[in-house]
């Protein structure tokens, strides 16, 4: 058995990073992570809405979770780190969510005459 099916079913290898310094360069991220395990794949948010936050892809779940046992919270650059497993439905449901609340704000901002 690996030690990965040892694991809660929710954990992942994927987690998602928030509250990193906008001026964090890839090498430091990638060392501050590897720390834990084999990555394999880091990917930095870029855009307006996306900076400052980052996913990391780890090998083996167990790593993943070690990596957000020791980090969530953890003082990096200034910033205390957000550290969750990645939950695409989550996003997903909230990217819905917002398409709803934008419809509202549309129809709302129809039946009031505001531009």
């Amino acid at each position: 058995m690996s030690r990965s099916n040892k694991l809660a079913p929710e954990a992942n290898r994927i987690l998602f990073i928030k509250n990193l310094s906008y001026n964090l360069d890839p090498p430091s991220l990638f060392a501050l992570f590897s720390k834990f395990g084999p990555v394999r794949q880091i990917r930095q948010g870029n855009s307006a809405n996306t900076k400052g936050t980052a996913f990391v892809v780890y090998d083996e779940v167990a790593d993943a979770k070690q990596a957000c046992d020791k980090l969530n919270g953890f003082n990096f650059m200034n910033r205390y780190l957000v550290v969750l497993y990645h939950q695409p439905e989550k996003m997903a449901k909230s990217a819905e969510n917002l398409a709803e609340r934008q419809e509202r704000l549309e129809r709302v901002k129809r039946e009031n005459g505001i531009d």
